[in-house]
């Protein structure tokens, strides 16, 4: 009696977990949100959150990095393409091996020697790039948990506390994402950031988009106008001069929509014609294979273009410009205890 109890038991329990993945569904980009669940040392949980609008895009993010997986639209022939590069599980996210889709900071880009000044003070943060700080440091917010909640279908509010001393920066500093779809299928991040001591805050998002694709093996099909005539120029450690020099007569130069010269080494930031105006796009991307397109609407005064040709995408950064705590006369990024930090960035997304 006892061993048919047993397997009737065994068999509904079965039967239910059998039940439960078969209910699961994959995302319109193909990805199963089991495969992203994942509990850290703190007991936290990492999951993937879907977000979708009434044009059928959908944009998917996990905890980890508050990290963009996915943004799926229908393309010029209705044919649903996902067009940010990421991976379909947690495990190489946890591998601190990139930034595919991560906010990163406290300081995005980079800080020379790993050491900046503060009201005469010297702090030393971590170095992860040679002797320079890159993105935060060994462990900066794109490898940190970020709580999530989800107050409805298009909207994702992503918090973190950054301890003071974390990475050598100073001040307890509370951070604050938020994501939001709209159904023009424009996809807008809200930065917010305070603190309790003076400190240095550079937030941006590190997704590497390809409109062809993440399939597509190229960005060469793809056409960019950035609304910058100058840049930052660098030394070979990608540390700014201090000098801003015009890009006309440059392979630098896209104040122009023309397709993306592919062959060059592009890593640098763009000083923006017109900072903090939300009216006009500061980046247009196009792909001619699919139609869809990308407009960039920024609060910052730069943005930093970088070209991945092994995993072919291009990053477009909105941001305040690398090693401006060396550099008096670029804008300045410092945070002090009776300030908000607010920036916003739009990506506009539609098909031609």
């Amino acid at each position: 009696m006892r061993k048919t109890v047993f397997i009737i038991v065994s068999f509904c329990l079965l039967a239910v977990s059998c039940k439960k993945e078969s209910a699961e569904t994959a995302t319109l980009s193909g990805l199963w949100p089991s495969k992203f669940e994942f509990r850290t040392d703190e007991g936290n949980v990492n999951r993937l959150y879907v977000m979708k609008n009434a044009k059928g895009m959908e944009v998917t993010v996990i905890n980890t990095g508050a990290r963009i997986v996915s943004a799926t639209l229908p393309d010029r022939d209705g044919n649903n393409r996902n067009v940010v590069l990421g991976y379909d599980s947690i495990a190489p996210y946890l591998q601190l091996g990139d930034y595919f889709g991560a906010i990163v900071g406290r300081y995005a880009n980079r800080i020379a020697g790993g050491t900046f000044e503060l009201d005469r003070v010297t702090h030393r943060v971590r170095q992860n790039e040679g002797k320079n700080t890159l993105h935060g440091g060994v462990r900066g917010f794109a490898s940190r948990y970020f709580a999530i909640e989800q107050p409805d279908g298009q909207t994702l509010i992503c918090s973190y506390f950054s301890k003071a001393g974390e990475e050598g920066f100073p001040g307890n500093l509370k951070v604050r994402v938020t994501y939001t779809l709209s159904d023009e299928n424009a996809f807008a991040i809200h930065y917010e950031a305070t603190t309790d001591q003076a400190t240095l805050v550079n937030l941006t998002n590190h997704a590497y988009f390809n409109l062809s694709g993440t399939d597509a093996g190229t960005v060469g099909d793809q056409s960019l106008f950035i609304d910058a005539s100058a840049y930052t120029p660098t030394k070979e450690d990608l540390i700014p001069t201090g000098e801003i020099a015009k890009v006309k007569g440059t392979p630098l130069d896209y104040t122009t929509l023309r397709p993306i010269d592919v062959d060059y080494p592009y890593d640098l930031n763009y000083v923006l014609n017109t900072p903090g105006d939300m009216t006009r796009p500061a980046v247009k991307l196009v792909s001619s294979s699919t139609g869809v397109s990308m407009d960039i609407y920024t609060t910052e005064p730069g943005i930093q273009l970088y070209i991945d040709k092994e995993r072919p995408s291009l990053c477009l950064e909105p941001q305040h410009f690398p090693d401006s705590p060396h550099h008096p006369g670029f804008p300045a990024t410092i945070l002090r205890v009776d300030s908000v930090y607010s920036s916003q960035t739009i990506y506009k997304f539609g098909v031609e």
